[in-house]
């Protein structure tokens, strides 16, 4: 199964073959080996390589409302987009990092001119009294970084500039 995955503004490519009670899971071509089963008080529980997870999953018009301890977040799931082959990464020309939601900028995790691995985190903003790391969307070098701790921005704000 194909499908394209948002979460937080970001979207995902997601692949997904059952084989017995196990998963493989290829997000954005990376690929995890998870299983799932029933937790307590209702949570299921997601081994994802050697980590477990109690999640609480509630379907959505558009997909799932997950919910694990202190934090919660929904998550669209689409049909893929025509064919099955991930789309082309745009690895070129600098990736711009923008403020998903309204919030509040909590903790600045890296600086301007500072090299960063894809998946780093950069900033934490805080919105709807949770927290949610922003990630480099690529390695590179973080050529700018706009906002300082404790500042209030709009959804779609400008926080960094990795290339």
């Amino acid at each position: 199964m194909i499908f394209d995955a948002t979460v937080l503004g970001r979207t995902l490519r997601v692949e997904v073959r059952r084989s017995g009670g196990h998963y493989h899971v290829s997000l954005d071509g990376e690929p995890h080996e998870v299983s799932v089963s029933d937790g307590v008080h209702g949570f299921t529980r997601l081994r994802i390589g050697a980590r477990s997870h109690e999640l609480g999953l509630e379907r959505e018009a558009n997909g799932y409302r997950v919910s694990f301890p202190g934090d919660s977040l929904s998550v669209e799931l689409a049909p893929a987009t025509r064919g099955g082959a991930l789309p082309a990464r745009r690895d070129h020309g600098p990736a711009r990092v923008t403020a998903p939601m309204p919030g509040r900028i909590v903790r600045v995790l890296s600086q301007a001119g500072a090299s960063v691995i894809a998946g780093q985190g950069l900033v934490v903003i805080e919105a709807m009294k949770m927290e949610n790391e922003l990630r480099a969307p690529r390695g590179g070098r973080l050529l700018e970084l706009l906002v300082r701790e404790g500042q209030a921005v709009e959804a779609g704000t400008l926080l960094a500039v990795v290339a």
